[in-house]
């Protein structure tokens, strides 16, 4: 991170419980070198063995990667830049309408069949990730499974949210059950049968584009993680590279 964007992050990280008189062994190192240092692997795509002299010791990085994944801290961290960079581009901290759409990725040697299937339209062995984001493109949710469990903590963590765009992948039983149980209208956004061609369909095209930011992390090309969890948490972090850019990017000077 650049020093402008450390000075936007900063007041935003969870703060240890050692720092709040809760007791616990004082980290041993900073934050910053931290946060950078699992960034660059999801930017770059290496393993945790190879990261670079420059960082801490890959063991205390990825200690602190799992404590933060297991306890959803970077969950919390990343929501808080989204309302952040909600609230500078004039819009409300809670939205009310997104878009769902579902991303099947490969998965490595190392993923278990357990968790792991195949994909007859895409034609791919791996894992499928479905997401929620905003009108903005922001990411709202994720997660590597049914999409009705994440319908239902995407609408229990956004009381506000309201209307749900999706494609036809979610038509069914799944529509009258949303607008039942959570009072969340899922709308079908459906391709033409009279169309050929490349169209881009509206409000679907968001949720693409940040499929398409995703593919930039090369962590994230194909699923190397061996718990779902952990592969949900690489989707958290490498929002967190465009937010905090686009925070920072929001305060220069234009012209």
């Amino acid at each position: 991170m650049t020093d402008a964007e450390w000075a936007r992050v900063l007041p935003l990280l969870p703060v240890p419980g050692w720092m709040r008189g809760r007791g616990g062994r004082p980290e041993a190192y900073c934050h910053r070198a931290m946060l950078d240092a699992i960034r660059y692997l999801v930017d770059n795509g290496i393993k945790w063995r190879a990261m670079p002299v420059d960082f801490p010791p890959w063991d205390r990085i990825y200690a602190f990667f799992r404590r933060w994944r297991d306890n959803a801290l970077v969950k919390e961290f990343h929501d808080r830049l989204r309302a952040r960079v909600r609230k500078e581009l004039g819009r409300d901290t809670q939205p009310t309408a997104g878009v769902i759409d579902s991303q099947s990725v490969k998965a490595d040697a190392v993923v278990g069949a357990e968790s792991r299937g195949f994909d007859g339209g895409k034609l791919v062995n791996g894992r499928k990730r479905h997401i929620v984001v905003d009108t903005l493109g922001l990411l709202l949710g994720v997660m590597v499974t049914a999409a009705q469990v994440l319908l239902e903590q995407v609408a229990e963590a956004h009381h506000r949210l309201a209307l749900v765009w999706a494609d036809g992948g979610y038509t069914g039983s799944l529509v009258e059950y949303c607008l039942a149980t959570f009072a969340l209208v899922l709308a079908i956004v459906k391709r033409s049968d009279d169309q050929k061609g490349f169209v881009v369909l509206p409000k679907r095209w968001i949720v693409e584009r940040l499929f398409a930011h995703l593919m930039r992390s090369r962590r994230l090309v194909r699923d190397f993680e061996r718990r779902t969890t952990s592969a949900e948490a690489m989707v958290y972090w490498s929002m967190t590279l465009l937010m905090t850019r686009r925070l920072v990017r929001s305060r220069l000077p234009r012209g």
